[in-house]
């Protein structure tokens, strides 16, 4: 028989309550401690915080190396990985911390957005572990867990605005609390951690001694630091379109066209590095760097015009995985040194996916009580899950011109 409405709720309810440890005399109460769990691409991380974000136990296993052989990330294989390794990192997690099944307040574990396969192991794993220690569940959207990491680290109060750039997703957002977001704009096509990885493939970085191990974005920035980026003139994309979304597949053609112009040139077959890789490298993270830019500079006179953000000490938080190139960094400074903003970025660690961001996530939403699901409630993956309300109609109507800070970028970078 299903459980009535009333009964579920009544169940919901015993179940926050139960967080709060029993008091003895002389002690305080316990602390609430969430378990996080990620698999939503080609990491599987988990990790223990409490409720102040110290992390009291992490494991992640990376599939980076696996990828890397086969050209890019194979669904299959990355569930596969998943499967293989998901029971040992949670135990690892847990065995670090100190922390029984039975001490935690609750499990946190990505459903959206993601890789399909990928997601549902993880999720499968998650409702079968709160099932048999009958603890609470919470539900994470990945986008949030990386907008909202940079909290666990410093004290940024809401409203801000958050740049999110990785290998699968790009936005512009408002924070303006916990799952409380307005979105200014988005990827229309493919991420620019995604087209990084795609030019270090087509030129075959991975054949580079300096490369071998490395993703193909960390590979494009290594190589770059040698290189005229002058000497390609890529196009910045969507120039003429005045609004805060992105367009990275157009940029990527042009680096394609150009690689295979300069094979023709040097006479080598594909597979063949590139006497120039270094200047293409240059070109296209500079071009990549300043189309963020000049749609974040858009989005902070947008939210300037409309007062979204606080007029003292308005913050740019950057986050996910793009987020640790150092080049798009100096650039986002530049923007927010002209414009007034502070910028935050979480270390490089928690940039990338990760079990601690999700845990901190859960931390957050178990705080205000919110998402927060008895261990029975069925829930199910999103591979694709938009942020928040999508205002992104109202920043391209605004048609404002992206000037200032962008042009000195431009001309110094």
């Amino acid at each position: 028989m299903l459980p009535s409405k009333e009964n579920s709720l009544q169940r919901l309810l015993q179940f926050t309550l139960a967080r709060c440890c029993s008091r003895s005399v002389g002690k305080a109460a316990c602390p609430r401690l969430v378990l996080g769990i990620e698999t939503s691409c080609d990491d599987t991380g988990a990790a223990v915080l409490d409720e102040e974000g110290v992390i009291l136990g992490e494991s992640l296993h990376s599939q980076k190396e696996v990828h890397l052989r086969t050209g890019g990330i194979i669904p299959t294989v990355a569930q596969h990985l998943h499967r293989e390794h998901i029971q040992r990192v949670v135990q690892e997690a847990l065995e670090r911390s100190g922390v029984g099944p039975s001490q935690l307040s609750a499990v946190a574990t990505t459903v959206k957005p993601g890789l399909a396969l990928s997601l549902g192991i993880g999720l499968e794993f998650s409702q079968r572990f709160v099932r048999e220690h009958n603890k609470p569940f919470i539900p994470i959207h990945h986008m949030e867990a990386h907008a909202l990491t940079v909290r666990m680290i410093h004290p940024v109060t809401f409203p801000f605005l958050v740049l999110l750039v990785s290998g699968g997703h790009s936005l512009l957002a408002v924070a303006r609390g916990v799952s409380d977001f307005l979105l200014l704009g988005h990827s229309l096509d493919e991420a620019p951690g995604d087209t990084l990885d795609k030019v270090a493939r087509r030129l075959s970085l991975i054949k580079h001694p300096r490369c071998s191990t490395l993703s193909g974005g960390q590979a494009i920035e290594l190589l770059a630091k040698d290189g005229d980026r002058t000497k390609f003139p890529f196009k910045t994309p969507m120039g003429q379109t005045l609004d805060c979304s992105f367009s990275f597949s157009g940029l990527r053609n042009q680096v394609t066209m150009t690689i295979m112009k300069k094979e023709v040139e040097e006479g080598v077959e594909q597979g063949t590095l590139l006497s120039c890789v270094n200047d293409i490298a240059a070109a296209t993270q500079h071009t990549v760097a300043t189309h963020l830019a000049k749609r974040t500079h858009r989005a902070i006179l947008f939210c300037k015009t409309n007062g979204l953000l606080p007029s003292s000490s308005p913050t740019l938080v950057l986050s996910g995985g793009v987020a640790s190139n150092h080049y798009i960094r100096e650039a986002l400074t530049i923007i927010t040194e002209t414009t007034g903003l502070r910028l935050l970025c979480p270390p490089a660690r928690f940039c990338t996916d990760n079990g601690v961001m999700i845990a901190w996530n859960g931390i957050e939403l178990l705080r205000e009580g919110k998402g927060v699901l008895s261990p029975d409630v069925d829930v199910h993956y999103e591979p694709k899950a938009s942020l928040g309300v999508d205002i992104s109609a109202d920043v391209k109507a605004a048609a404002i011109s992206s000037m200032g800070g962008v042009s000195t970028w431009e001309a110094n970078g």
